[in-house]
């Protein structure tokens, strides 16, 4: 017997009431919903019930006598008629959007697809096996709010290590053999301590929401080790990571914070893993097919694939957006998380018919008291008309700024012509932001990432190595702007290694000195390789996981040059001023009275640059020098791409000498030497970077 719910549906999902457990799915296509109760040993479904009232298009009842533990799905009636994009099946079990924890594990199985495989996806193909022996149920979980123990840090202060959970730490020699790959490695005191003496504030980590391996990969003995392929968007997947709750992830991230670190999550709504029209019937496409998806409008029963997986997400619907919401204030008041990063974001801005237009949800999450006070990153592009969005994020969001990888790749590699572009990216590239009124902190400074080459393979490989991944085609980008300094792949030669040391030196010292808010990617300080592959997503194993193994090895570690560029960032704070300089940035001949900090860039003879020298396609060097609007000059920034050694002449000083803080061609990095009082010129190395400061 079902008691009366006077009250208004507060909440979607399954609410934990005094007296039951309240049932709330938003469906507009939906003739019944029949929330279905599972055994919790067995699995077995053992009660079914109809939601008897419907607010809106949100089907809801309340259930008396269940607790937190009970495991339910639903079962959806209604049209059928892929033609039309409705795709309603009550044969299949379908996975609450809302559940914050599932029991049991996906399997591939035909009767987990709404439509009899093989046939034409119309009305004449309609599959009635039952599909719950096959798919996860769904948990009723009581919400908890832990303690807000966010370090809250500036942007300006933040330095983003991004990472795997299982990934860094499953070949960790010193996380014991049981806890390897788990959450709670990654509190293990070594772990800690190597990512704290690094000099980073925060980790950012690959997705921890449910997701399942597509089934091309299973059928190949691998699985989606990323997690990019999500099923439910507030439940952590247990099964890949060891997240078997909520809780777990607030206490991981409770002893982060307690350690000074703050805790990002990467989070997917451009997509789910129910893929394109020959895809199973999980979850959204058997709720409401056409609200939750963008369809083709002139052939309903195919999807919009803006993602690259299959299908995009509706996100301009406002059950969508309320979904999105709903499950990012889930992460952050459930958890504690410090803000997210959004995979392919600019399906974040698109409507219901697909043109961009971002201000539903966009307004929705920026006028949200939490989430608008967390940290917030797009990815500012997906594969979709208009799909390149950088720099079109409204302010108190950052971007990934892969035009800062591309130029500084492609410097690096001695391609001509780069000097104005770099300058730009180094200065904080206020082309791409100044207009909306943001800062450098608006964008994310990377040159390696989860996507392509670990930064050992950026200078060891010319050509990706893929073949692990089984796919026919080449999968993975082809472009990489990498080189092998003479090698392609591992080599043992000394000369080869000295060059792979200085050119990862190099790219981190671009990285880590400019304006904006630097990325690094995990292991990149160990040397860690992926043996050429730049598209591991794929690969649960040696592959995949970070190498530890080069400890010691100075042609390997990196982890005390880091250590070393981060503490110079800090220490020298107008490598880090979060404002742009007035006018391009590039030309400014003297410093400006209205800003704390100036930049000016020379040729190598001392020389402001000109219009001329910025148009050289032959210039392989960036020579910056750095005032503070009050003092004489304080630092002097060298890059220098070229193939032989460069004479520089250094800016007079009225008083004081200058000294070599950074010159990556050095034994170690940091000389730390001070050049005789009156020394009016330097000698800088082939592909090398150098840093000078002016001392009292």
């Amino acid at each position: 017997m079902v008691t009366p719910e006077p009250e208004p549906v507060l909440q979607l999902g399954a609410a934990v009431l005094e007296r039951g457990v309240r049932f709330a799915l938003f469906s507009e296509v939906a003739e019944r919903v029949e929330v279905c109760l599972f055994d919790s040993v067995s699995g077995r479904e053992i009660d079914r019930h109809s939601l008897r009232r419907r607010s809106g298009d949100i089907w809801h009842d309340t259930l008396p006598g269940l607790r937190p533990g009970q495991h339910y799905g639903y079962r959806v009636h209604g049209p059928y008629e892929p033609d039309l994009g409705l795709r309603c099946n009550p044969h299949k079990l379908l996975i609450d959007p809302y559940a914050r924890c599932l029991a049991g594990r996906f399997e591939w199985h035909e009767a987990v697809f709404g439509y009899e495989r093989g046939h034409r996806l119309g009305t004449d193909s309609f599959d009635r096996r039952d599909s719950a022996p096959y798919v996860p149920r769904c948990v009723v979980e009581a919400a908890s709010a832990p303690a807000d123990t966010r370090p809250r840090r500036a942007w300006r202060d933040t330095v983003i290590y991004e990472m795997h959970l299982k990934g860094l730490t499953q070949a960790c020699p010193d996380v014991p053999d049981k806890l390897r790959g788990s959450p709670a490695a990654l509190l293990q005191p070594a772990v800690l301590e190597h990512i704290r003496r690094l000099g980073v504030t925060a980790v950012e980590l690959l997705p921890l929401q449910y997701s399942i391996s597509e089934e091309p990969l299973i059928q190949r003995g691998l699985s989606n080790f990323w997690g990019y392929n999500p099923l439910v968007w507030m439940a952590p997947d247990g099964p890949r990571l060891g997240v078997e709750h909520l809780g777990t992830l607030a206490e991981l991230v409770s002893g982060l914070h307690e350690a000074g670190l703050e805790v990002l999550l990467d989070v997917v709504f451009n997509h789910s893993a129910e893929g394109n029209e020959t895809g199973p019937t999980l979850s959204l496409r058997g709720i409401d097919n056409r609200s939750y998806y963008l369809l083709d409008p002139e052939r309903p029963a195919r999807y919009l694939n803006y993602s690259g997986c299959g299908n995009a997400l509706r996100c301009g619907h406002p059950a969508v957006a309320r979904l999105v919401v709903d499950s990012l204030r889930c992460w952050a008041q459930e958890t504690g998380v410090d803000g997210f990063r959004f995979d392919l974001g600019a399906g974040l801005l698109r409507a219901g018919s697909g043109q961009p237009d971002g201000d539903y949800l966009m307004g929705a999450i920026m006028n949200d008291p939490l989430l608008s006070s967390l940290k917030l990153i797009a990815e500012p592009w997906d594969l979709g008309p208009g799909g390149y969005r950088l720099g079109d994020f409204p302010a108190g969001w950052s971007e990934w700024n892969d035009r800062f990888r591309r130029t500084v790749r492609r410097f690096w590699t001695g391609t001509p012509g780069l000097v104005g572009d770099l300058a730009t990216r180094l200065a904080g590239s206020a082309d791409l932001f100044s207009h909306r009124r943001r800062r450098p902190s608006a964008s994310i400074n990377f040159v390696t990432s989860h996507d392509g080459f670990t930064l050992l393979d950026l200078v060891s490989y010319l050509e990706r190595r893929n073949g692990a991944n089984g796919h026919v085609e080449p999968d993975g980008e082809a472009w990489n702007d990498s080189v092998n300094c003479g090698v392609e792949g591992p080599s043992t030669d000394a000369d080869v290694l000295g060059r792979r040391l200085r050119a990862r030196r190099n790219r981190l010292a671009t990285l880590l000195l400019a304006r904006g808010v630097p990325m690094l990617l995990a292991g990149d300080e160990l040397g860690n390789s992926q043996q050429g592959n730049n598209n591991a997503y794929c690969q649960d194993n040696v592959i995949g996981w970070v190498d530890w193994r080069g400890r010691g090895d100075a042609d390997l570690d990196l982890r005390a040059f880091v250590a070393r560029l981060l503490q110079l960032r800090r220490d020298l704070a107008w490598l880090k001023c979060d404002h742009f300089i007035e006018g391009d940035g590039r030309r400014s001949d003297a410093p400006s009275l209205a800003s704390e900090y100036a930049l000016r860039w020379l040729t190598a003879d001392g020389q402001l640059m000109t219009f001329a020298d910025w148009q050289e396609e032959r210039a392989m060097s960036l020579i910056c020098e750095m005032t503070d609007g009050q003092q004489p000059v304080r630092l002097l920034w060298i890059l220098h791409a070229g193939s032989e050694e460069l004479a520089c002449r250094l800016p007079a000083l009225s008083s004081g000498l200058w000294c070599c803080r950074l010159d990556t061609a050095s034994a170690d990095g940091f000389p730390d030497a001070r050049l005789p009082p009156g020394a009016d010129q330097i000698q800088v190395a082939a592909q090398s970077v150098m840093l000078l400061e002016a001392l009292p």
